[in-house]
């Protein structure tokens, strides 16, 4: 399954057949039983997601609830995102020395962790990273990011932006 339409994190463990339900119910019980208080379970990006609720923080720059970790099925492997190991650089070099030195083969890009098995993590180092960070600290953070990004747009947000003028000049263009 590469992406669901479940609203639900039960109707999303259903779509899932016996054996990777196993597999994401593995990793879902580790992660919420670490996950610091605050942060919500749901469904978001067709995955489920743990989040700072938009209560806590409603001003994101996409109107969603803030992504601390993430959990899905793909079609051929299994992903866990964890945020925080990609906004905080020194959280990120904390849990990649962690998890080598377990001697596990570390497959991740900048906060996904591919892995086709359970057995293939080291949970205990995946626990840590989930319990390392707490809401505040996060939201914290994230601001400090965001404030750095006010000042320098990313270059996907400078795209946007020139999209949106160019759009908005050829919509002027046609009511002349």
């Amino acid at each position: 399954m590469a992406r669901s339409n479940a609203k639900t994190v039960a109707e999303y463990l259903k779509e899932l057949p016996a054996d990777r339900r196993a597999v994401v119910s593995t990793v879902r019980d580790l992660v919420k039983k670490n996950l610091p208080k605050g942060y919500e379970e749901t469904m978001l990006w067709g995955m489920i997601s743990y989040v700072v609720p938009l209560e806590r923080l409603p001003d994101t720059y996409n109107q969603q609830p803030l992504c601390y970790a993430s959990l899905a099925a793909q079609k051929n492997y299994y992903a866990l995102y964890l945020m925080s190991a990609y906004t905080s650089p020194q959280a990120g070099k904390s849990f990649r020395e962690a998890y080598e030195a377990t001697g596990k083969k570390l497959d991740m890009g900048q906060s996904c962790v591919r892995f086709k098995r359970a057995e293939d993590l080291p949970l205990h180092v995946i626990g840590d990273t989930i319990a390392s960070i707490g809401m505040d600290e996060y939201v914290a953070e994230l601001r400090g990011v965001d404030a750095k990004r006010k000042t320098r747009p990313r270059p996907a947000a400078k795209k946007k932006i020139a999209a949106k003028k160019k759009a908005a000049a050829k919509k002027t263009a046609r009511r002349r």
